[in-house]
């Protein structure tokens, strides 16, 4: 390589988060490997700028940005597949998630959004299981739910969800969910513990319930004609770097999430843990989604996701 190839990295939360961090994991990879031949460049939070969160996916897709990540629910729109993913109570624990999401039902749905978007998708990171927050009540049953606004990511299986379980569904991008729960004309949202804290949402919400009704993953995706513009020793590079980025990113996950714990106990919230009948009310309140989904998507594609339900 003759000169600096520019590779700019972005994502929607601070630096000191798993994702930035992994980001920079990336980052530093390439640098030892390239040295001056690439030169990498990191915006570790858009919205900082007066950017939506959602706006990583044209940042990327138009090349103002190389590399980003977003949670997949944000593509269904374009990539109706993905809508897969979001079905509730899809997976027992992290293991199975893990190993659909690194296994054919990623595969798959990487090939979709390349399908329909400007984007190569390299890997997946962990956003892992979603819980309950809410400011009026502890929530324990669907009932508890009942007329309840919450903040769903933009995707219309994941507000079909909270409708069947008695919520009004209030479908929106973070940065202006952050807003409405300051002023509380939100009553609720969903979220990995660490984005609940991450984005101070523990500081209105008392009640949080560890519900894990979804799972979801975030695409690592790069502006297409940017990567395939570059020499093969570096694509090749990039896709080892990202394959190690998710095992770091996963792990800081997990003990971000304990300390998310941590700290909404500290500030005097309330964690509520669902035995198993409890747990599986959830479920069952929401059977009509999973079943459709055989339809909708096929049995074949369904059982990528869920061979254990087949």
């Amino acid at each position: 390589m003759s000169s600096s190839i520019q590779i700019r990295m972005g994502g929607y939360g601070p630096a000191s988060t798993g994702f930035s961090r992994a980001l920079k994991f990336i980052g530093d990879r390439l640098t030892a490997e390239f040295g001056d031949a690439v030169e990498i460049k990191y915006v570790w939070n858009i919205m900082d700028l007066g950017y939506r969160a959602e706006d990583i996916l044209w940042l990327v897709e138009h090349g103002l940005l190389t590399l980003g990540y977003q949670s997949s629910s944000y593509l269904t729109g374009r990539v109706p597949e993905l809508g897969i993913a979001d079905l509730p109570f899809l997976f027992p624990d992290v293991a199975a998630a893990r190993a659909a999401m690194d296994g054919s039902l990623g595969t798959v749905l990487a090939q979709k959004i390349e399908e329909r978007v400007n984007y190569r998708v390299l890997g997946w990171f962990e956003n892992g299981f979603r819980h309950i927050s809410n400011r009026l009540r502890p929530v324990r049953s669907p009932k508890d739910l009942a007329g309840m606004r919450i903040r769903v990511l933009p995707s219309k299986v994941q507000a079909r969800t909270f409708e069947l379980l008695g919520a009004v569904a209030m479908p929106m991008d973070l940065t202006q969910a952050i807003e409405m729960i300051k002023a509380g004309s939100i009553d609720a949202q969903e979220n990995p513990l660490t984005n609940t804290v991450t984005y101070g949402v523990h500081k209105f919400h008392r009640f949080h319930t560890l519900s894990h009704h979804f799972y979801i993953s975030r695409p690592i995706f790069l502006h297409r004609p940017a990567f395939e513009s570059w020499p093969q020793g570096l694509r090749a590079s990039m896709q080892n770097a990202i394959d190690a980025a998710v095992s770091f990113q996963r792990d800081l996950h997990e003990a971000e999430e304990k300390d998310s714990e941590k700290i909404i106990l500290a500030e005097r919230g309330e964690i509520a843990e669902l035995s198993s009948a409890e747990h599986d009310a959830f479920a069952a309140a929401t059977a009509p989604l999973r079943q459709e989904a055989k339809a909708s998507y096929g049995k074949e594609m369904f059982a990528l996701a869920a061979p254990q339900r087949e």
